[in-house]
C-alpha cells in the first residue's frame, strides 16, 4: 500500500502542539477584545504579515465556495475591514450572498482565529482615506487591474500600467469607482489554541437570539 502522506516531512508528523494553553477563565468576554489580544501577541511576536487572512465566499448560484487570502485593514466593534475590487469575484459573490467567513493562522503562537458573519461595504468616505494611504504605484494598480477578467497577456496589463502612469502623472489619484472596502460583521468567532495529543482548545463566541451585542461563549471538542 502506498504511503498516504509521502511528501510531508515525518517530523511534521509528530509534531506536537505545546506553546499555551487557553481556558476560559482567561479570555475576554468580548470576542473583539480578545481577537485584539492576540493579534497584538501576533504582532509583537513578529509573524509575517500577521494581518493576512483567509477570505471564503460562496457562488449564490452554485453554492460552491472560493477562497483566497487578503490582508486586514482594520477592525473594531462594528467588525473586520479588507479592501478589494468589488467587480472582482469575490465582489460578485458578495453582492449576491452578503456572507464571509475569515481564517487568520498564526503559527508561531499556534492559533488560529475563525470569523463568520454578513458583509456590508464600508462608507465612500472610509474607502478614499483608506486609498489616499497607499503607495502611488498601488492607488494605479487598482485602476490599471481589471480584478479576476480575463487577461490576453501580461503585455495587455503593463500597456495598461504604462498608459495609467501617464494619465495621472504628477497628480492625484482617484479612488476608482469600483474599488473599496468591506467590512465582515461577526455573528460567530472561534478561538484554537493548538495542545498536545491533538486535543486543541477551541472557544466559539456566537451573538445571541435577541442581539444587543451580546455574546454567549461555549468551549467545542476538538
Amino acid at each position: 500500500m502506498p504511503d498516504p502522506t509521502p511528501n510531508v516531512p515525518s517530523s511534521e508528523l509528530r509534531r506536537e502542539y505545546t506553546r499555551s494553553a487557553l481556558l476560559e477563565k482567561d479570555v475576554d468576554p468580548d470576542p473583539i477584545q480578545q481577537f485584539d489580544h492576540w493579534f497584538t501577541d501576533a504582532t509583537h511576536a513578529a509573524v509575517t504579515e500577521a494581518n493576512a487572512m483567509t477570505v471564503a465566499t460562496a457562488d449564490p448560484a452554485t453554492g460552491a465556495p472560493s477562497v483566497r487570502v487578503c490582508l486586514l485593514k482594520g477592525f473594531d466593534a462594528r467588525g473586520f475591514v479588507f479592501y478589494t475590487n468589488y467587480q472582482s469575484r469575490k465582489g460578485r459573490e458578495l453582492a449576491e450572498n452578503p456572507r464571509a467567513a475569515l481564517c487568520f493562522y498564526w503559527q508561531q503562537l499556534e492559533r488560529q482565529v475563525r470569523i463568520e458573519g454578513t458583509v456590508e461595504k464600508v462608507t465612500r468616505q472610509e474607502s478614499e482615506a483608506y486609498f489616499q494611504t497607499r503607495p502611488i504605484g498601488s492607488q494605479i494598480g487598482a485602476w490599471v487591474s481589471h480584478q479576476s477578467e480575463t487577461l490576453s497577456s501580461r503585455d495587455e496589463l503593463d500597456a495598461r500600467e504604462a498608459q495609467l502612469l501617464k494619465k495621472f502623472a504628477g497628480g492625484a489619484v482617484p479612488l476608482p469607482p469600483s474599488w473599496g472596502g468591506y467590512r465582515v460583521v461577526p455573528d460567530k468567532m472561534e478561538f484554537w489554541q493548538g495542545r498536545p495529543s491533538r486535543l486543541h482548545d477551541r472557544i466559539e463566541y456566537e451573538r445571541t437570539a435577541g442581539g444587543g451585542g451580546q455574546w454567549q461563549m461555549r468551549r467545542l471538542s476538538p
